[in-house]
């Protein structure tokens, strides 16, 4: 299981994703930055949505850990597991709470996990201080 250091870790999203890593940053309002981030190395299952709100860590079970396991061909070295509330999906919406959101299983298998603490700001800032850093997509006024 993952465990967080303290601070406000309530709103979550998918920064970047690729083959070869998942990286979900995590803060009290990811408007303009993030300060936490789960960098999961070598990603070989993701089932999660693009943004979530206040997951519960968890240990997983042993028939969830068996069914993977038997779906991926091998032992994940890493397995994540989370409940989370996200926004309802179209068609479960008019069903869902007034908060229009619903409850979430989160997953990922992968072959490691690092916890990074720092600021990453979401927007362009000129000058940045020690231990802060720009989201990947963000890109300096007038470059593409």
């Amino acid at each position: 299981m993952v465990e967080l250091p303290d601070g406000s870790w309530w709103d979550w999203d998918v920064v970047s994703c690729d083959a070869g890593e998942l990286r979900l940053g995590a803060g009290h309002d990811l408007t303009y930055s993030h300060g936490l981030e789960l960098v999961f190395s070598d990603p070989l299952c993701v089932q999660c949505p693009t943004s979530f709100q206040d997951p519960v860590f968890r240990a997983p079970r042993r028939d969830e850990v068996e069914a993977l396991a038997l779906r991926l061909g091998e032992m994940p070295q890493v397995l994540v597991e989370a409940e989370a509330e996200a926004e309802a999906e179209a068609e479960a919406e008019a069903e869902a709470e007034a908060g229009g959101t619903e409850s979430v299983t989160c997953l990922v298998a992968a072959g490691g996990v690092d916890v990074v603490q720092g600021t990453v700001f979401r927007y362009w800032r000129g000058e940045l201080e020690p231990g802060e850093r720009h989201a990947p997509w963000v890109r300096p006024p007038g470059a593409r």
